[in-house]
């Protein structure tokens, strides 16, 4: 005889591993921050609140990550005859479109119309519909609680041993499931293994030839600062892209698509590297501030909506990496020449265009590329970019070998003009294997990280070194 007890499971972090209010509101700001941001005026309606957020969003249910464990406890009572019930306190609207995308839900049942369905006014509601322990309840937070309490059997997602030994004692049946989040994938979010990107704040110095310890921890200091701006906009950049990242190969295991680290942790991270990064700013000058918080603009900006836009983007890019050549320059009051920023941006700028054409050598298909504008179709006007970047890097250098401040720095300037061949060949590389999509997906973490790349520009350094002087220097 099948069980005549329906099996209602909660919806945000039970059944997805998500919370839909938050899927919701990133989702608005990706489609239209103004009318997302201006729904906030609701805080104090909550049903209303997450109706107007829902409406802007309309977030694809279809692709949140589902909690397996639950969706095999789901499967099994369906097989028992027992039907399955999603009720949740996010908007009705989307638990129904939720419960239609999976074939195991029967009915759903969410907030509306002022009635917030949540903790002890979804124990009422569940109790008055099925009857008091006639159901089964899915949870996974304390406010759940009052819902446990009326039902018959309890199903614990995540750690909450106090609940579920007072539930035993009063004589429910509690099965316990893993849930909950860990540091370590807290840790992937912040993408720690990008911060090798601003080493780039040591070209000034380097440059300037001004090797004392002084400036060194100057520029370490703005590359902790840069690191924890970086961390912020990499946060804001996943859950803005949490429906394209969940359409991608590999990006669908970032830690908040996969629902293994929470939206809100990610809200809070945000908060919590951005002071970090301002507040070292300002330790390091008004210059420096400045420039950590126009990148932190035109960060969020190319999160919003530049990368989107068809070469903007690659240019978006390009002046990011230039700003952390800036930003090395304020931090240390090293002087950032023009004709540095104007060499070292079409250097950007290929590898800007490296970045896209790994994307596009990487694609399945002819589409455009989730959430950018770029599809199969622009590899040649890409190939072409990289080309002109390439060009116009070695074309200013060689300019520079024969300038005033060359002169001052460098004595022997053909030793110079030899710098150019491993420049050159280091960026026919880059642009070749990203062609090949035999790169990262970044090319700057993939150029500090490539041996052979590496060893060209170490031998470029050396021969500059060499034509400063410096080896003579400091050989005897």
């Amino acid at each position: 005889m099948a069980d005549p007890r329906p099996l209602v499971l909660d919806v945000d972090g039970t059944f997805l591993k998500t919370d839909m209010l938050f899927e919701s509101f990133w989702a608005g700001l990706g489609r239209d921050p103004i009318a997302t941001l201006g729904a906030l005026r609701h805080l104090g309606d909550r049903p209303r609140l997450k109706g107007e957020l829902a409406r802007i969003g309309q977030p694809n249910v279809a692709l949140m990550p589902v909690n397996a464990d639950i969706l095999a406890l789901a499967d099994a009572a369906r097989d028992e005859g027992r039907q399955v019930v999603l009720a949740s306190a996010s908007d009705a609207a989307l638990v129904r479109k939720l419960a239609d995308a999976h074939g195991v839900v029967d009915n759903s049942m969410g907030s509306h119309g002022g009635v917030n369905l949540k903790s002890a006014v979804k124990a009422d509601a569940l109790a008055e519909r099925y009857g008091r322990a006639a159901f089964d309840y899915a949870g996974n937070e304390p406010v759940d609680r009052p819902v446990w309490d009326k039902a018959h059997g309890v199903v614990i997602v995540g750690d909450l041993p106090t609940h579920a030994k007072a539930l035993r004692a009063e004589g429910h049946p509690v099965t316990e499931l893993p849930g909950g989040w860990s540091w370590s994938q807290a840790r992937r979010a912040l993408r720690t293994h990008q911060y090798v990107k601003n080493v780039l704040l040591f070209l000034p110095v380097i440059a300037a030839h001004a090797f004392n310890w002084q400036a060194f921890g100057l520029v370490l200091l703005g590359i902790v600062a840069f690191s924890a701006a970086a961390s912020s906009i990499y946060i804001i950049n996943d859950l803005l892209d949490l429906e394209a990242d969940r359409l991608h190969a590999t990006k669908r295991n970032r830690p908040f698509a996969s629902g293994a680290v929470p939206i809100q942790v990610g809200m809070a991270l945000f908060v919590a590297c951005l002071g970090v990064a301002l507040g070292l700013g300002a330790m390091l000058g008004s210059g420096f501030l400045a420039t950590v918080g126009v990148y932190i603009l035109l960060s969020l900006a190319y999160s919003l909506r530049l990368k989107r836009m068809r070469w903007i983007d690659v240019f978006c890019l390009a002046t990011l990496y230039t700003l952390r050549v800036v930003a090395g320059a304020t931090a240390s009051g090293v002087e950032a020449t023009t004709t540095m920023l104007v060499f070292v941006f079409p250097v950007f700028v290929t590898l800007g265009c490296v970045k896209r054409l790994t994307e596009l050598a990487k694609a399945t298909d002819d589409a455009k590329l989730p959430g950018r504008g770029y599809a199969r179709a622009d590899y040649t006007d890409l190939m072409n970019m990289a080309g002109v970047g390439v060009v116009g890097a070695l074309v200013i250098f060689a300019l520079y070998t024969v300038s005033d401040q060359a002169a001052q720095l460098y004595q022997t300037r053909w030793i110079m003009w030899l710098a150019l061949l491993p420049i050159a060949l280091w960026l026919f590389r880059m642009v070749a294997l990203g062609a090949r999509g035999q790169m990262d997906y970044d090319p700057i973490v993939f150029a500090l990280r490539d041996r052979q790349g590496l060893g060209l520009l170490a031998i470029t350094l050396s021969l500059m070194f060499w034509s400063a002087g410096l080896w003579a220097e400091w050989l005897g």
